[in-house]
């Protein structure tokens, strides 16, 4: 299947495709905070715990912001103490990304080990706008051929390799699938992320967590091939 195939349409169907998968490659059973260095003492020059619990939701921007849990572990606060894969699984907004990572056995888990990455994430109703059809082909590829599967290449368009907050992740980017991603804009106008196929609008930006800056999207970016 070619990624550029993949078109937006109705497809709320695909999204409880996913969801009734039951994956849970990113709970907190699974993995462990510690599983990578906690980030925020590099964001937050006072220290950890409580006292970096406002820095992370002020340094955070865009509209969507207001759609993150306001407490609890899919909060900022929460979201800053934990390895990027387990804070995205606390999140509602990132469920569905949640579980595409969990059909790729053991992707969750390489996540949450790495020690700097900045994640483009999707939130549910990207996944929604992808015809049932094209998700269910691209999920059961990702049971059966893991890290070799058009899905693991899909989700490793969206992620990369370095820690960047709003002023390093403008510009050309390289991601963890090899290719490239442009990201234009600033937190006061708006920003917006392309891979030449698909442009998303970053609907909450610069999220800190253990290990990660997540930046909420509004469309699944499919790739260029």
């Amino acid at each position: 299947m070619k990624l550029h195939h993949l078109r937006r349409s109705s497809g709320a169907a695909a999204t409880a495709v996913l969801l009734s998968l039951g994956v849970a490659a990113c709970s907190e059973d699974d993995t462990d905070a510690s599983a990578a260095p906690d980030a925020s003492s590099e964001r937050d020059d006072q220290g950890d715990g409580e006292d970096s619990t406002p820095d992370a939701a002020a340094q955070t921007f865009g509209d969507g912001c207001s759609q993150i849990p306001a407490s609890g572990a899919g909060s900022f606060d929460g979201m800053v103490n934990d390895p990027v894969a387990t804070a995205a699984g606390n999140n509602p907004l990132l469920s569905t990304l949640v579980s595409a990572v969990g059909a790729v056995d053991g992707l969750g888990d390489t996540l949450n080990g790495q020690e700097a990455l900045t994640v483009f994430a999707p939130y549910n109703d990207a996944f929604a706008a992808i015809p049932a059809e094209d998700l269910d082909a691209l999920v059961a590829g990702g049971q059966q051929d893991g890290q070799d599967s058009a899905l693991y290449k899909i989700l490793a368009h969206h992620v990369l390799p370095t820690n960047a907050d709003p002023g390093a992740v403008t510009g050309q980017q390289e991601t963890l699938a090899g290719d490239r991603l442009t990201v234009e804009g600033d937190p006061e106008s708006g920003m917006t992320v392309s891979d030449g196929t698909v442009t998303a609008t970053v609907l909450c930006g610069n999220i800190p967590t253990a290990n990660a800056t997540v930046y909420v999207i509004d469309a699944v970016l499919t790739g260029v091939e």
